[in-house]
């Protein structure tokens, strides 16, 4: 069974009058920093003065150094820009600066599990990863309440590099839900593999897929969108809020008897192995690889994929269905 830290469980004192230098004012670097100075840790912001959150990050109350003297004057360093730009930052702007004694925590294992970022011996690295956006990290800190994390240990040269990490988690709000302890691997491993089979790439074309039949069967693509796409979102808050049982209890008998015999026809024992397939390209390193070269390359391919998305038939017929519906406007 995995460990799970509570608030209560976390002595959040060993990071008590440390620095900590939130490197990126995103999402995740903006959330994470005003939960942390509101939980009354001592935190800096280290930014390009170039950019644009320079001035955000200014106008709310936090002293902004560039990056590289964000990294010197840190304890605690939170690698918080996207996986994409890191590589190049932390050789830039961040190594020369990582003396010994110092803390790097990241909120994803990507790079240090591929071996694309490779810290020195000398320096705690961790991860602390919320289960949600930055905005949901921030709205659920300020409602007493917090978003699920997961934690890890890349190198623990002081000894304590888990307690820091889940002194970390518990000043983002995360361990009042609560901190799953994990590692570097399987974060990054089944976050890909969710990401690509399920979340993302599975529930697209799973939706589009459907759309396609309807719509090439015969039947309106107005009344296929409300079907497959805008009634998906209704059962997957069935699903969020009680689990897959709640949802059947929550729909026709029909509809009930429909989805349990036809479904595992649709979805199959050879998606499964698909899937398989797709894990091993993430286990093996095989997608690291290719999504490292695209990213060299200009991401050419994937503004060919999502310039496909945007002219698909769901997409324009969506629009209208949401302003219909008074969704978008």
């Amino acid at each position: 069974m995995a460990r799970i830290y509570k608030d209560h469980e976390i002595d959040d004192s060993i990071l008590r009058g440390s620095t900590i230098a939130v490197i990126g004012y995103g999402s995740q670097g903006r959330a994470q920093a005003l939960n942390l100075r509101d939980s009354g840790f001592n935190v800096i912001v280290g930014l390009r003065r170039e950019g644009r959150s320079w001035k955000l990050a200014t106008s709310e109350g936090f002293t902004v150094y560039e990056i590289p003297e964000a990294v010197k004057r840190g304890d605690v360093i939170l690698f918080l820009v996207p996986d994409t730009e890191q590589p190049k930052v932390y050789e830039e702007k961040m190594r020369p600066y990582l003396s010994e004694g110092k803390s790097l925590c990241f909120a994803h294992g990507f790079n240090i599990h591929f071996g694309i970022i490779k810290p020195p011996r000398e320096v705690d690295v961790f991860m602390v990863a919320p289960k949600g956006p930055g905005a949901k990290v921030r709205e659920m800190y300020l409602q007493g309440k917090g978003v699920p994390a997961l934690a890890a240990v890349h190198n623990d040269y002081s000894g304590k590099a888990l307690q820091k990490a889940l002194a970390i988690a518990k000043g983002i709000g995360c361990a009042r839900a609560g901190v799953i302890e994990t590692t570097f691997k399987e974060e990054t491993e089944t976050d890909l593999i969710g990401e690509q089979c399920v979340l993302v790439g599975g529930l697209m074309e799973l939706i589009k897929k459907g759309y396609e039949v309807l719509v090439e069967e015969g039947y309106q693509p107005e009344v296929a969108y409300f079907e497959v796409c805008n009634e998906a979102k209704l059962i997957m808050d069935l699903i969020y809020s009680g689990g897959l049982l709640h949802m059947l209890k929550n729909v026709s008998d029909t509809a009930k008897y429909g989805g349990l015999t036809v479904g595992p026809k649709v979805i199959d024992e050879s998606v499964k192995e698909k899937m398989r397939e797709a894990a091993r390209r993430v286990r093996d390193g095989s997608f690291a690889r290719e999504w490292v070269e695209e990213c060299a390359s200009g991401k050419r391919r994937l503004s060919e994929l999502m310039k496909e998305v945007e002219a698909h038939s769901i997409e324009k017929v969506g629009r209208e269905m949401r302003k219909l519906a008074g969704i978008e406007s």
